[in-house]
């Protein structure tokens, strides 16, 4: 327990790290570079006084460091700004006010976070049970007909983009067979039944792309497994072949699972954009793609540090899990 203990505190230590240089490189990146970022920051319907408040705020006078200080500050402790009408203060966590929209952006987030995160949940669900499921199947039936057929089909899924599987599940499913209708999303709360109907053709079409990544690494995983000592050691006592692939060759291929399906949350949070964009989900993909065209640079820092932050907690908890599956990580 103690080993164990010390790896998850050491993971927590890492990630914090991790998410401290994240915030620096944002930063750096959209408020340290050349050109008016007061006038980017508020932009152009802000009148001259509004953008010089704009500039006090950022404390654009100050040394990189000190502004980066008054940053991270405003992150942790919150923030006053004024846009020149009001003055609304910004609670922690605070990602800054989009000066277009007068919204504070962590109240944006977190009004189209719900709809990024149902569509990644659905789609994980999917895309383990198909992935992991087709992945297994493969390597229990390989050398057969149906292993090359289902190999096929995960080369096809990984080939496919998104835009082209959700089109053609929209015009055969809703179109021509009429059995959904086109998404329009609701919310949880206000009709389960709705909410999930809704969502099927999104879940789908983002879950296939990514279970033909789960097939393929089941499936080597499990050919791996399959040809350990200890495996041909259950074979010559006369243990079913059923058995030693559910219950000894998938235990021992699942850890690669873990590490990728984190990785695959974290990043399908931020990466769902042709996803939302097609379906006209309200998430953060949309959003961000929104504050990119009308150059909402607030909108838009505050979508990548939500976004690094899903990433690097899902790959702390792949990490955790990882330990659990396999103890030998603990002592790495």
């Amino acid at each position: 327990m103690n080993g164990l203990t010390g790896f998850v505190l050491r993971r927590a230590v890492g990630a914090a790290v991790t998410l401290f240089a994240i915030s620096v490189i944002v930063y750096v990146v959209f408020y340290a570079t050349p050109g008016n970022v007061a006038q980017i920051t508020c932009g152009p319907r802000c009148s001259p006084e509004q953008v010089h408040q704009v500039a006090r705020q950022l404390n654009l006078d100050d040394p990189l460091f000190v502004r980066y200080g008054h940053f991270l500050q405003g992150l942790v402790a919150g923030q006053d700004y004024s846009t020149g009408t009001s003055v609304q203060h910004c609670s922690a966590p605070c990602l800054g006010l989009s000066y277009q929209s007068d919204q504070q952006v962590t109240q944006l987030i977190l009004a189209k976070l719900p709809v990024s995160l149902s569509l990644v949940g659905g789609a994980m669900v999917i895309w383990l049970i198909l992935g992991v499921g087709t992945g297994v199947l493969s390597a229990w039936r390989r050398g057969r007909i149906s292993e090359r057929v289902l190999t096929g089909i995960t080369l096809a899924g990984t080939a496919t983009p998104v835009f082209v599987i959700g089109l053609v599940l929209m015009i055969v499913v809703c179109g021509e067979l009429q059995l959904l209708p086109f998404p329009q999303y609701v919310a949880l709360g206000d009709d389960p039944e709705q909410w999930a109907w809704n969502l099927v053709l999104p879940w789908l079409s983002l879950a296939l792309i990514e279970a033909a990544s789960f097939a393929r690494l089941t499936r080597a995983s499990m050919l791996e497994t399959l040809a350990e000592d200890h495996i041909r050691t259950f074979r010559a006592y006369g243990v079913g072949e059923r058995s030693i692939v559910g219950r000894h060759a998938l235990r021992g291929a699942f850890a690669p699972v873990i590490a990728l399906n984190a990785t695959n949350v974290g990043s399908a949070i931020g990466g769902a954009v042709l996803t939302e964009t097609l379906f006209g989900l309200p998430g953060i993909g949309q959003e961000l793609v929104h504050a990119v065209n009308v150059v909402d640079l607030p909108v838009v820092v505050g979508m990548v540090l939500v976004i690094g932050f899903f990433v690097v907690f899902a790959n702390a908890v792949a990490d955790v899990l990882y330990a659990v599956a396999d103890r030998r990580v603990v002592l790495t």
